[in-house]
């Protein structure tokens, strides 16, 4: 069943539009190469993962600040996969992976045509719990920028979802309110719940095939919006 009575969608950036886990993925193998690092990359993948998801929910709770996050994931997965990186190789390392990682910018299928789509009958916005320095970057570099009215991150926020000011900040800048919006993202936790608890509707972009809630609407493919909007 349709929406009825919106006039904006937000959107969240990595996981739901631009395709975190791949252009990773890519940016490791380069910096890693760049550095003469000589580590098994699926192997380190799989441990970094992972960690990488652990302390971005520590960031997202503001229970470690964003430099510790940037060292600590890659120090703790060298540590698992028993490769010595000292110090100097691990701030090196974090370094380049920001500086590098807005030079990938593969999007999910059906990217370009969803917001084709929606942009001829709603406002769109994101709404981002990544890194100012980067996401302006990622959404230039993949050329995305141009569909939206608002950007909305968590370092002008100041807060990050699920947290409601991040929300009701975002929702003032796009001049609309809760009831006329709907948030679109990939974490059940920062996009759905903190979307709910301020009133906007939301849809769960379904990329690891997990079980929730069953009253929310949930696409695996960004083209199933069509369904909803």
């Amino acid at each position: 069943m349709k929406f009825k009575g919106i006039t904006d969608v937000f959107f969240d950036l990595d996981h739901t539009l631009w395709d975190f886990d791949k252009n990773s993925a890519l940016t490791f193998e380069k910096i890693f190469k760049i550095n003469r690092v000589d580590v098994n990359i699926d192997d380190f993948l799989t441990q970094y993962v992972p960690i990488n998801l652990k302390y971005w929910r520590l960031y997202r709770e503001d229970k470690i600040a964003k430099e510790d996050l940037r060292f600590t994931r890659l120090n703790e997965t060298f540590k698992v996969i028993n490769f010595e990186a000292n110090d100097d190789l691990v701030y090196k390392l974090s370094e380049d992976y920001i500086t590098y990682l807005s030079t990938f910018n593969h999007l999910f299928e059906n990217t370009f045509e969803i917001l084709d789509y929606l942009s001829e009958n709603y406002k769109l916005h994101i709404i981002t719990n990544g890194f100012d320095e980067v996401q302006y970057k990622k959404m230039s570099h993949s050329k995305i920028e141009h569909y939206f009215d608002t950007i909305t991150n968590s370092e002008n926020a100041g807060v990050k979802k699920p947290n409601p000011v991040i929300f009701n900040y975002a929702l003032d800048l796009a001049n609309t309110n809760a009831s006329s919006s709907v948030m679109i993202g990939d974490s059940y936790e920062a996009d759905v719940l903190g979307a709910i608890n301020i009133g906007m509707d939301v849809v769960y972009f379904d990329i690891y095939n997990t079980t929730i809630d069953s009253n929310i609407r949930q696409i695996n493919n960004l083209i199933q919006l069509k369904k909803y909007l």
